[in-house]
């Protein structure tokens, strides 16, 4: 999937991971391949590895090839390459926007929205999803269904740090498990990946965007998915939620019915094809009048 900003400018695809990615999954042999390294040994393997010492060496390779600003960081140096991977912006060098309104992006990502059908049901490229899929319970499903959709995918340069996109009365979250299926756009066009990896959730409560759900969604090499409040608790917008261990991986929020006004520019883009690269605090909708 292509890439654009608010601004109008297009970014590079990593066209070659894609074309690869493509191919493992289009053949029934290198997807049996696919569910071995699924599973969750490899990236246990992968954190042991990546909380080392010896992983601190490739943070600087790492943070040139993905034009990384370590300016914009609290540490200016790291005893691992996780430590520097859930990394945390200094004050002020990402905007909250603090308007009680606002539904503002959880974290630096890649962004599509999708409108909920009245079924429960909305098409990420060729793969149909149903609330319920996502959530495994019927009962909470039907609040979403005439709701929308929004997916956040962080790319391996994004820190996997993640705040609240609003406050309001947070419930207990939720532990899936499942496997750790690589979340770039192309693996959608072969397996359902976000209603079979491994994943958490709470809904918020607010008093004018309505429930809520944030979603956590866990990725090869980003199997841990470390939330910092189990519990049901009131946060405040902006407040840390959670990090994402060892690679890159999604959120998904869920809106109910008509609460929420997704921006324009994010529909089109979606219709037409393109991701839309936001900022952590960035505007995803406002609450309907």
């Amino acid at each position: 999937m292509k890439v654009i900003d608010r601004n109008g400018v297009y970014y590079e695809n990593n066209e070659t991971l894609d074309k690869f990615l493509k191919d493992v999954y289009s053949f029934e042999s290198t997807r049996a391949c696919m569910k071995v390294l699924t599973g969750r040994f490899v990236s246990k393997a992968a954190g042991i590895a990546l909380e080392s010492g010896v992983s601190a060496a490739f943070i600087e390779s790492f943070a040139e090839k993905y034009d990384i600003d370590l300016f914009d960081f609290e540490k200016p140096d790291y005893a691992s390459f996780n430590e520097f991977f859930t990394r945390r912006f200094k004050k002020g060098r990402r905007r909250i926007d603090e308007r009680e309104q606002a539904l503002i992006c959880p974290c630096d990502g890649n962004v599509t929205a999708y409108s909920i059908a009245a079924s429960d049901m909305f098409v990420v490229k060729n793969t149909v999803y149903s609330v319920h899929s996502l959530l495994r319970d019927k009962k909470l499903a039907k609040k979403y269904a005439g709701g929308n959709a929004l997916i956040i995918r962080l790319t391996a340069a994004d820190p996997h740090r993640y705040i609240f996109p609003c406050g309001g009365i947070k419930s207990h979250e939720r532990h899936i498990s499942g496997v750790l299926n690589v979340t770039r756009p192309v693996s959608n066009e072969f397996e359902a990946v976000y209603k079979e990896n491994a994943r958490e959730y709470c809904m918020i409560r607010h008093p004018l965007l309505g429930d809520i759900i944030m979603m956590e969604v866990g990725s090869l090499g980003a199997g841990r998915i470390r939330n910092f409040e189990d519990g049901a608790a009131r946060i405040s917008k902006g407040e840390e939620k959670g990090v994402f261990d060892f690679g890159g991986s999604t959120i998904i929020l869920l809106t109910a019915d008509d609460r929420v006004n997704i921006c324009d520019d994010l529909i089109e883009n979606t219709r037409r094809g393109f991701e839309t690269k936001l900022r952590m605090g960035d505007v995803l909708g406002l609450a309907a009048e």
